[in-house]
């Protein structure tokens, strides 16, 4: 996919995934929870390692497996944008976990010779255990396949989530 499409395919799903992310922030207000991005509460640097090279194996994860499973057929160009994971900044449970994608279908116009292009999104959300602690979810996505990985408390790994979203 050119640079152009990229940086309008995530725009495009970051304002998606804008208005549905502005809803729990009402709730945490009315429970007195506080929640935070894994990334802002993680300070350890074997956490910080462990996280990042968890989300770097899950985008490798998904690039080895794509082209012969989610991006056959309509999409053959899905692109994995962010993980994202909502911490209690008060327990350290993760309250949730996000995998951006983002692709795009082209095609000419054979009228106008327009090129029309299709940028679909999905927010597919990580099959996550209740009360899994940030802790359980780096020693689970530990390795060189996060993605197949069993989530804590769970026998569904988050490949058994995009199965569910994509």
């Amino acid at each position: 996919m050119n640079t152009c499409l990229r940086a309008i395919a995530t725009a495009a799903l970051l304002l998606m995934l804008g208005h549905v992310a502005a809803a729990p922030a009402a709730s945490a207000a009315a429970t007195g929870h506080s929640y935070v991005d894994i990334d802002g509460y993680i300070s350890s640097d074997a956490d910080v390692n462990a996280w990042y090279g968890a989300v770097y194996q899950l985008n490798r994860n998904f690039d080895d497996i794509c082209g012969d499973t989610f991006c056959e057929g309509d999409y053959s160009n899905i692109q994995a944008l962010r993980f994202a994971c909502a911490v209690d900044s008060g327990n350290g449970e993760v309250s949730q976990c996000v995998w951006g994608f983002a692709a795009s279908e082209e095609s000419v116009d054979p009228q106008t010779g327009r090129v029309l292009v299709n940028l679909p999104g999905w927010r597919c959300v990580a099959p996550l255990a209740p009360h899994t602690t940030v802790s359980q979810l780096l020693t689970a996505l530990a390795g060189a396949e996060p993605l197949y990985a069993a989530l804590p408390g769970t026998t569904r790994s988050l490949y058994d989530g995009l199965i569910d979203c994509l």
